[in-house]
């Protein structure tokens, strides 16, 4: 079980900047030190990269939304081993147990009640009463945790609202030329299986709320529980969230994105679904959802390219992970500061 004792201030980053290095046991301790020091920390997940610190201390979380240029009313997923590691951090509900029971290690995230002695930074939850844990199901990651002995507060690793990385050259090209602090450390531990971030599902009050769709389905969420989840609208830009993944323009390459597209429009890359004609790339040519959702944000990166005016995505069928799918492509290509999202 992890220490309640309120952690030390931390330094801050080392500014001479990242070091990336396979995920072997040597590693691994040496990223645990650096978390328990208040550093940052990039590790791989079965969902994207995160980008760590010690969520106990507040300097260390500031040090994370100054990486990633973060807007504070967004808060963080606090990663933990298991659901008797999140016992003292938050005051976890009956659904609590059988939700872990199915989903943890894995992509779902609780939002709960934090206790009123949490050792927990208010920075993780943006101030709010609640906080958004989660078991990772990644070796690396666990073992990370187990060796810190901290709960680690770790959003995507890459700059606020672009699209996350699902390897460790993704965090290099996103973070290392970053104004703000750097990594100490980035763990390699390949490409992610999943792909797309974590479900998120609100327990905190007395229905469940879906507030972001991801790698676990809401069939499989309804079929655990044994009653229907709620969906929850985009968040205004300015106010405090319950969780990450609800600002409506995330998850964002810098060409235009059009949805829905058959064809590519002059200087557009099409990216396809299931075989579509045409298509530059194709996340699935033989319509599987979960191959789709691993490559979808690695082949948004690679159209993001001055070689294209967009990027144009065909249709994906809306059911079990194609439901993350559009919701990370529908945020994608929201309008944005400067720019209106392209018509279909």
């Amino acid at each position: 079980m992890m220490p309640q004792s309120d952690a030390p201030p931390a330094p801050p980053a080392d500014p001479a900047g990242a070091i990336l290095r396979p995920a072997t046991t040597e590693a691994i301790e040496d990223a645990a030190a650096a978390l328990r020091a208040g550093r940052l920390v990039v590790f791989p997940t079965e969902t994207v990269y995160g980008l760590g610190a010690d969520a106990r201390s507040d300097i260390a979380v500031a040090s994370i939304y100054a990486a990633k240029g973060r807007p504070d009313t967004n808060p963080c997923i606090v990663h933990v081993p298991d659901l008797a590691a999140a016992a003292p951090l938050a005051a976890l509900p009956t659904a609590a147990a059988p939700l872990a029971a199915a989903f943890w290690p894995g992509p779902l995230t609780l939002v709960v009640r934090r206790r009123p002695d949490s050792p927990l930074s208010a920075r993780v939850s943006a101030g709010g009463a609640t906080v958004a844990l989660r078991a990772p199901a990644h070796p690396v990651a666990l073992a990370l945790l187990r060796a810190a002995a901290v709960p680690v507060a770790a959003p995507s690793a890459n700059r606020s609202g672009a699209v996350s990385p699902t390897t460790a050259a993704h965090v290099l090209a996103d973070l290392a030329d970053g104004p703000g602090p750097k990594p100490a450390l980035i763990l390699d531990g390949g490409p992610c299986r999943v792909g797309v971030e974590s479900t998120v599902l609100d327990v905190s009050g007395p229905h469940p709320r879906l507030l972001r769709p991801g790698g676990v389905t809401r069939e499989a969420i309804e079929a655990t529980l044994g009653i229907a989840v709620a969906a929850r609208e985009d968040a205004r830009e300015d106010a405090p969230l319950a969780s990450p993944g609800l600002l409506s323009s995330h998850y964002a390459p810098a060409l235009p994105v059009r949805l829905h597209a058959t064809a590519a429009h002059p200087g557009e890359a099409l990216l396809g679904f299931g075989g579509t004609p045409g298509a530059t790339l194709d996340l699935s040519p033989a319509g599987d959802l979960a191959e789709a959702a691993r490559n979808l944000f690695a082949m948004l990166r690679t159209l993001d390219s001055p070689a294209y005016a967009g990027i144009a995505v065909a249709p994906i069928p809306h059911y079990g992970l194609g439901q993350a799918l559009n919701d990370r492509l529908r945020r994608a290509a929201a309008p944005r500061s400067g720019r209106a999202a392209p018509s279909s």
